[in-house]
């Protein structure tokens, strides 16, 4: 299981929000590719980039932080955030990330997330964020009716990379991941799973990875409050 430390963008800082909400941000830096190469000398594979901005906005905010992090590390990274367009999966693929995470568009044109997982295979991940199992879009602003796993199975046959499965609820509260929720996921599809949202502990990690059929998760506050040692979790993973 592959441990995807977060660099969430605001206003071209690091920070952290309480269940999704912009006005509960903590900022745990002003260098965002000073904490990614942190993450990245610790030993991590992957990093996770959200541009909660450009959630909101419906268009990239943050490029400059996202470029100076591609810039600073040799490890690949996923965006997600005000990617709605194919015009902007292209560029932010073409300036070297690795993997675009498509959100709210998943949900509003799927019919976009076919056509860019065949433009670019193995470089497009959907994202379904969750309150009480029903999907929200537009940095979680706007609930709808439809439940994760009818969202998911949408998109069995589409080609995506991943489904990254964020419980709204978990997600900055440092209260577990819901393991639950996220292995059903796992086990109700083919396409490999990422669990997002309230993993603070490494006891959460290992509850992710012994649930079996998780190919990752992503963990954010936790690293930065040093509750979550990434030298350790990594290594406990590997093992």
């Amino acid at each position: 299981m592959i441990l995807y430390p977060a660099i969430d963008l605001k206003d071209g800082q690091c920070v952290r929000l309480l269940r999704g909400e912009m006005d509960k941000a903590t900022v745990f830096g002003d260098d965002p590719a000073a904490q990614a190469r942190a993450f990245v000398d610790a030993g991590c594979e992957w990093l996770h980039l959200v541009d909660l901005n450009g959630a909101f906005a419906g268009q990239p905010v943050n490029g400059a932080a996202v470029e100076g992090i591609l810039a600073a590390v040799d490890v690949p990274c996923q965006l997600g955030g005000g990617i709605r367009d194919m015009a902007t999966i292209e560029r932010w693929l073409s300036r070297g990330l690795a993997r675009v995470i498509l959100g709210t568009v998943a949900v509003e044109n799927p019919d976009l997330v076919r056509q860019a997982a065949r433009a670019f295979p193995g470089q497009v991940a959907v994202g379904l964020d969750a309150r009480d199992g029903l999907v929200a879009t537009r940095g979680w602003a706007e609930e709808t009716d439809q439940q994760v796993i009818d969202m998911a199975r949408r998109f069995e046959d589409a080609g995506i990379a991943a489904i990254i499965y964020t419980d709204i609820a978990r997600d900055g509260a440092m209260q577990g991941p819901n393991v639950a929720a996220t292995a059903e996921l796992a086990a109700a599809v083919s396409m490999p799973v990422i669990a997002s949202g309230g993993v603070s502990s490494l006891a959460d990690l290992m509850a992710l990875r012994d649930a079996g059929g998780i190919a990752g998760a992503i963990s954010g506050r936790a690293l930065y409050d040093g509750a979550l040692d990434l030298r350790a979790a990594l290594a406990a993973l590997r093992a």
